[in-house]
């Protein structure tokens, strides 16, 4: 096994859904296969397309994953799945590089310059002590890091990711707590469902993290399987007393909603949505 860095975008060429599936051909096949029951970390290439501004077009790592298992595509001949498991945004997002430490030694020349050929590579294989990096990065509880700070944190020797460390990523605490700060900072700390932003004299906020479609069900702790929700808002989404239609709109069981709860609901009975696509729900959990 060994970990790897596997590039996606949300308007990717192939049939790739980052939560479940990596889709690539077979160029790549012999490095997904070494990454094959490890986990990888997903990165960004540069974005070209305006509304994806959450990222502001940066080329980035943003989520880790665990690669399950490795089969043919059946309707494209020389082509590969890769099913995913664990999948887990990172609340901080990483860039490829701190001042001139990149975080995969592989992306730099011997001049200092970046290796273009590796870093056009969809699959690359990275060493255990990038792959520390990198997720100690992600997941740091501070805001962004100064170019400094990062470079240190790079440039020392961290302690073994060890198998405690590595099993922390799958636990329910850590990663309940790390999709917790994605959701609240994609929305703003603010309910999608009510506009309602309530932060206490201590600086925390109301907003719960919801996923649509639920952890029992082998939901993913993602963004796009997730929305902001107040926590009365919260209680009633998860018994189904309200919902989300696929374009958007708040679906209400009238039965079970009382008055009080449907003036707080925005009037236009529409959710607010973070503008970035790949924050938004994605169809196939609203269709859940």
């Amino acid at each position: 096994m060994a970990n790897a860095v596997f590039a996606s975008k949300v308007t990717s060429a192939y049939d790739d859904l980052p939560e479940q599936r990596y889709h690539f051909p077979s160029t790549y096949l012999n490095q997904v296969k070494q990454a094959e029951g490890d986990l990888v970390i997903y990165y960004e290439p540069r974005r070209e397309s305006s509304d994806l501004s959450s990222r502001g077009g940066r080329q980035c790592y943003f989520a880790v994953a665990r690669v399950a298992r490795v089969e043919p595509d059946p309707n494209r001949p020389g082509y590969f799945y890769a099913h995913m498991a664990e999948y887990l945004e990172f609340p901080s997002d990483v860039p490829f590089r701190a001042g001139h430490t990149y975080f995969e030694a592989g992306l730099q020349k011997e001049d200092g310059s970046t290796n273009k050929g590796r870093f056009g590579r969809s699959v690359r294989i990275i060493s255990s002590h990038e792959f520390q990096t990198i997720c100690r990065m992600g997941f740091a509880d501070s805001g962004s890091k100064t170019e400094a700070e990062a470079s240190f944190q790079f440039s020392e020797s961290p302690p073994e990711y060890d198998t405690d460390r590595r099993t922390q990523i799958t636990t329910r605490p850590f990663r309940d707590a790390a999709f917790t700060r994605v959701i609240q900072e994609a929305y703003n700390n603010t309910c999608a469902m009510t506009g309602l932003k309530i932060i206490n004299g201590g600086g925390r906020c109301e907003i719960e993290a919801a996923h649509i479609k639920s952890v029992e069900d082998k939901g993913p702790d993602s963004p796009r399987n997730g929305i902001a929700l107040s926590r009365t808002i919260h209680w009633m989404f998860d018994r189904h007393f309200l919902s989300i239609s696929d374009t958007g709109e708040i679906l209400i069981a009238k039965k079970y909603v009382p008055d009080p709860i449907l003036r707080l609901l925005n009037p236009d009975r529409k959710v607010r949505l973070p503008r970035s696509k790949a924050l938004q729900p994605h169809a196939i959990f609203l269709q859940y």
